[in-house]
């Protein structure tokens, strides 16, 4: 089938936020029949059922089935960001993609129009990769049943696409100017999140709206938590994570995050790029005849041909790897799984993260790969070309920073997100340790990474 593009204008009642808002809402059967709507009006079949998923990997897509009534089945994505009338840029690019080599899944339906943003692809049979390795992880915690694929399958193929997608990176590298870089719809993930965009030099967006202002529940049980702060006790504070004392608090890492991650400041260098191939926008194709297991990219919201080097990585990183699915996407997992205790020091101005959350030995393979077999060429070409920004490492680890703080609402409590007390402050201390550095000499695996991949 070819895929078709629609064209019909944004209204005020944009269907994919209606349908974001009901199913956030557990009005599941009205967004379902939202989509219908929607499917019927950008396709050239008619859905007879459409089916969401309910995985809780972002607070902004939808996806699911759809049933049509000729007897097709087919599966639907789509992103529905805050005030995205007032931004209107090419998302969907699976082409762009597929001309500079990476494996990626065209969809039968791409349709761009603002508000009614959606991919539809044939439907496959295949698993997503984050599903797989959730299975992993839950078997290992024994949460789960046998994992369906062995871990060293899944560290094999992520290796495999690592080492692809670090050859399109250095195969598209080019120069690109500060207009061509501010363009890339990549920047909605990061900046565009953090700012007030009537006044960009002010917090707003989901900064504001998740933290500022607000009052934090962290540690402890869901029904006695240990420590309760307000934003203004808690933006200052040092943090000490597992033993590690880090350099800098939220307050300070929010700021420094919106001035520098600005998108005119990535003038320099770009490659072609997904830009958000965590692993629940890949599927695990599964070898069969004497092939080999292999990792396709699907939904390209926020694919360029301008990505700014430094930024095109760093949501595979830190979802694949850092964000374990039992403290991010399934918090209600590390309330009974890990024990995770928050207390203020000593001399009040610092907050201790205790906790007995562990990494694991899949994501710690995947985070061998990812600094070997792509940061490290990747970072090496950059600075072969005289591009590597004397500030690299403060830029990525900004980027780092904003995904967990910004992906989802990490306080607990009724005004809060999904997460409990601990997992609220295990959430936290994550971001922390990504965006911070470890003090007094210590090192954290990400700090680890890094050092061993610098030129």
């Amino acid at each position: 089938m070819t895929a078709t593009a629609a064209t019909t204008s944004s209204t005020a009642q944009a269907p994919t936020a209606l349908a974001r808002d009901l199913a956030r809402a557990g009005r599941i059967t009205e967004a379902e029949a939202v989509i219908a709507g929607l499917v019927a009006e950008v396709a050239d079949f008619t859905p007879a059922r459409v089916t969401i998923n309910r995985d809780g990997y972002s607070l902004n897509s939808v996806n699911g089935f759809i049933e049509a009534a000729d007897g097709r089945s087919f599966f639907f994505k789509f992103h529905q960001e805050e005030d995205e009338a007032e931004t209107v840029g090419e998302y969907y690019r699976a082409e762009l993609l597929a001309g500079a080599g990476f494996p990626v899944d065209r969809p039968v339906v791409a349709s761009g129009a603002v508000g009614r943003q959606i991919l539809i692809y044939a439907r496959r049979d295949q698993p997503r990769l984050a599903d797989l390795a959730r299975a992993v992880e839950a078997e290992a915690a024994g949460i789960g049943g046998l994992a369906p694929v062995a871990a060293a399958r899944l560290i094999a193929a992520q290796a495999d696409a690592d080492r692809l997608v670090a050859g399109r990176y250095l195969a598209t590298l080019h120069d690109i100017t500060a207009d061509e870089a501010a363009a890339e719809p990549l920047h909605r993930l990061f900046h565009d999140r953090l700012i007030d965009h009537g006044a960009p030099e002010r917090p707003g967006g989901r900064m504001a709206r998740f933290y500022e202002g607000r009052v934090f529940h962290l540690g402890g049980r869901a029904d006695a938590p240990d420590l309760t702060l307000s934003w203004h006790q808690l933006k200052d504070l040092r943090w000490t994570v597992g033993g590690i004392t880090y350099d800098r608090g939220l307050g300070a890492l929010f700021d420094e995050a919106r001035a520098r991650l600005l998108p005119s400041r990535f003038a320099g260098a770009g490659v072609v790029a997904h830009g958000d191939a965590h692993n629940a926008n890949v599927w695990f194709e599964t070898g069969a005849d004497g092939r080999v297991d292999r990792l396709v990219f699907f939904d390209p919201a926020f694919a360029g041909a301008h990505v700014p080097a430094l930024l095109a990585e760093v949501k595979a990183t830190f979802h694949n790897i850092f964000a374990h699915p039992f403290w991010l996407y399934d918090a209600a997992v590390t309330e009974g799984l890990y024990t995770v205790r928050a207390r203020l020091d000593a001399d009040g101005r610092g907050i201790t993260i205790d906790h007995d959350h562990d990494p694991g030995p899949l994501r710690r393979a995947f985070l061998a790969a990812k600094g070997d077999l792509l940061w490290r060429p990747l970072l090496q070409a950059l600075a072969a070309r005289g591009q590597l920004d004397a500030d690299w490492r403060r830029v990525v680890k900004l980027a780092l920073f904003c995904c967990p703080t910004l992906v989802m609402n990490l306080r607990a409590g009724p005004d809060g997100g999904h997460h409990g007390p601990a997992a609220s402050a295990l959430g936290l201390a994550m971001a922390v340790a990504m965006g911070a550095e470890p003090a007094g000499g210590a090192a954290d695996p990400l700090s680890t990474m890094l050092d061993a991949v610098t030129p």
